[in-house]
């Protein structure tokens, strides 16, 4: 799987990985290394992270359906 970044979003993830990186080491990140770490980032967590979100939102979607039945069902035995 490739997940491609716009270059707004892209470049918006390089100045907060910098910053975050900033903030708890104490330095500055180079361009490049900004970069590589971002590139190993989407590489090895990015499939992850979007294959959990699938498996939630079917999940969550689910439950919403069987509520939905639990609702119909309900409403036609009052009748």
């Amino acid at each position: 799987m490739t997940i491609k970044l716009s270059d707004e979003r892209h470049g918006d993830l390089l100045g907060k990985l910098s910053a975050f990186y900033l903030e708890i080491f104490d330095e500055t990140l180079s361009e490049y290394q900004a970069e590589r770490l971002l590139d190993f980032f989407i590489r090895k967590l990015g499939p992850e992270v979007y294959n959990q979100a699938i498996q939630d939102s079917r999940k969550f979607m689910l439950e919403k359906l069987e509520d939905l039945d639990a609702e119909f069902v309900i409403t036609e035995t009052e009748k």
